[in-house]
């Protein structure tokens, strides 16, 4: 999984029909201790996540295992919304 934080999205008009009404996100990466990475992801929402949200994510086959991703052309997908993440280093 990746943690994240949705800094924006894609707007895409002209895709193909598997991929019709699904929303996509601009995901920056995020080291466990809260430091932006400098890489991003474009990731199909499943959860319903919004701009400035922290999101777990996941990617190649893994990402097309939620309903809304089975069997779809997807290589990332916004799984989990997260309201806390605590840890010990």
């Amino acid at each position: 999984m990746i943690y994240g934080k949705v800094i924006g999205s894609v707007w895409a008009t002209q895709k193909v029909e598997d991929l019709k009404g699904l929303k996509f996100l601009i995901v920056q990466h995020y080291s466990i201790k809260g430091d932006a990475l400098n890489s991003f992801t474009v990731a199909v929402d499943a959860v319903g996540a919004g701009a400035g949200e922290m999101v777990l994510m996941a990617q190649g086959s893994s990402a097309r295992q939620t309903p809304i991703t089975k069997g779809k052309p997807v290589d990332a997908v916004i799984m989990a919304i997260v309201d806390k993440l605590e840890f010990e280093i």
